[in-house]
């Protein structure tokens, strides 16, 4: 699939039905409508998808969800469309991820990541995140979540 004309605007409720889909079939704990719809309604969030407008039918191939408070930042959520994996789509939305944040003055990014998601955590060390702390058994009772932390 080609991708060079996918670009990232902001989520918007209509958007949702396409988002849940990518979130079921992409996480252990997806999230529900609700918890789109309050992110979407939280001024301090933000969510962002990124369409491919290299299709007939625009397609929504990734989605980035956090939150600011201050200079510090929490990434939430990030899912890539699974026929979309391996292309460069989550790390262009980390791109786009910090370069917003750090043109608010962001100096402290936090998140956690199932530490039996490998892809998930060398793209996170690709922007320079470390291990901060472990969260023994936080998913499904069985899987440790990695807290990490990037400084700038």
């Amino acid at each position: 699939m080609e991708f060079s004309k996918a670009t990232i605007k902001k989520m918007d409720i209509l958007d949702l039905e396409e988002v849940l889909s990518i979130e079921a079939s992409s996480s252990l704990r997806p999230w529900s409508k609700k918890m789109f719809t309050e992110e979407l309604l939280n001024p301090l969030a933000h969510c962002f998808i990124m369409e491919n407008r290299g299709t007939p039918r625009q397609q929504i191939i990734g989605f980035i969800c956090f939150r600011n408070v201050g200079d510090e930042s929490e990434l939430l959520n990030i899912v890539v469309h699974p026929q979309c994996r391996q292309a460069g789509i989550g790390k262009k939305l980390m791109e786009f991820y910090i370069d917003f944040c750090t043109r608010r003055q962001i100096k402290k990014f936090y998140l956690e990541v199932n530490a039996s998601n490998p892809s998930a955590i060398h793209l996170y060390q690709l922007f320079s995140y470390q291990q901060a702390g472990v969260r023994r058994k936080f998913y499904q009772g069985e899987f440790d979540a990695l807290l990490m932390v990037k400084r700038i």
